[in-house]
């Protein structure tokens, strides 16, 4: 049985518990938060639970193997840092921190603890996006071209983190985990015209050394609610929309055809079937969890580990400096010790 720490029950945390709580395997003996009502809250759902607003409780305990950090993002760093360091393996939620060389040392403390270090990039335990990936690595859809997502709703609006900061890290981590590559570079523009200063529409774009591109489009300040990913390749294309009630991937038999020997740019649209495959639906987050806790137990790498994470980061911290150059190009490699 694997005994877990949990800080942070805002928004978010309180799904996370709920999994934890519910998994065979684990069980979340403390819970921490400065707010005593969001406490309270879950102490009357789990009336075994023990509550603190002392995070230095959950790091004493003998009895805890690991924390979970569901806090705020500018919190990561330090409350993983100390849970590290006191021999407790971390999950802690996306992003891995906020600069490149907190998220370096993280991995490096873990690794040198020999301790399991996992990020909250739920989308890569998404079933659908798992056999998305499996259509793209068996080659059913050909040599990639290029990739977009949207990640669009009305509302939400934070102060501490901008839009791209809250929304992007899902489907950057997805894009890098359908590619299996980091990009060369970024660029990203946005406006803030909810918030001075906090950016509540972005679009990003990554560039690969493969010629692929990948752009994310995020933003609080949209008449839709959207969570789709599309994928072209040379052979098929596929559309992943987490709105979609089961039909949550479509696989497009449609291309362009050009002949072996041919003339000029003589080529041939097709327009095939759109085929729907059948997936098994778990909650993500569910499988994300129990993940987390077989790596504790077993040893394994997490999918999600610390280099994963820090691989989102360093897409995240060159888009920024894009951002605040209004669209200037950065290659990833300089932000390296960013």
């Amino acid at each position: 049985m694997i005994t877990l720490g949990q800080i942070g029950l805002g928004r978010w945390g309180p799904n996370v518990l709920r999994n934890f709580m519910s998994l065979p395997g684990g069980r979340v003996k403390r819970c921490c938060d400065l707010d005593e009502r969001a406490l309270a809250r879950a102490r009357s759902s789990y009336p075994d639970l023990q509550i603190t607003t002392e995070y230095g409780e959950l790091l004493d305990d003998p009895e805890i193997d690991a924390i979970v950090i569901t806090s705020s993002a500018r919190s990561h760093y330090a409350l993983a840092k100390a849970a590290l360091e006191q021999g407790k393996h971390v999950f802690v939620e996306k992003p891995l921190a906020l600069r490149v060389t907190e998220g370096q040392e993280l991995v490096s403390l873990a690794r040198k603890q020999g301790l399991r270090l996992m990020v909250g990039h739920l989308l890569l335990y998404h079933p659908a996006v798992q056999r998305l990936k499996a259509y793209i690595d068996s080659g059913e859809l050909g040599e990639i071209r290029y990739i977009y997502s949207q990640r669009l709703n009305l509302g939400q609006v934070r102060q501490d983190e901008n839009a791209m900061w809250s929304l992007a890290p899902h489907d950057i981590s997805v894009a890098l985990y359908l590619l299996d590559r980091e990009p060369e570079s970024v660029s990203a523009q946005g406006r803030d015209y909810l918030r001075v200063g906090v950016p509540d529409l972005v679009f990003l774009t990554m560039s690969f050394a493969n010629g692929v591109l990948a752009h994310c489009h995020v933003s609080w300040l949209d008449p839709h609610k959207v969570r789709s990913f599309t994928v072209v390749g040379s052979k098929k294309m596929a559309v992943f929309d987490d709105m979609a009630g089961r039909e949550k991937l479509r696989i497009f038999d449609q291309g362009v055809d050009f002949p072996e020997v041919g003339y000029g740019d003589l080529h041939t649209l097709r327009f095939g079937d759109i085929y729907i495959p059948r997936i098994d639906m778990t909650e993500p987050l569910a499988l994300e969890c129990q993940h987390f806790l077989e790596c504790v137990r077993d040893g394994k790498t997490p999918l999600t580990d610390g280099e994963n994470g820090l691989a989102v980061l360093r897409v995240l911290t060159a888009a920024q400096q894009s951002l605040d150059r209004e669209g200037e190009r950065v290659v990833l490699q300089d932000v390296a010790g960013t």
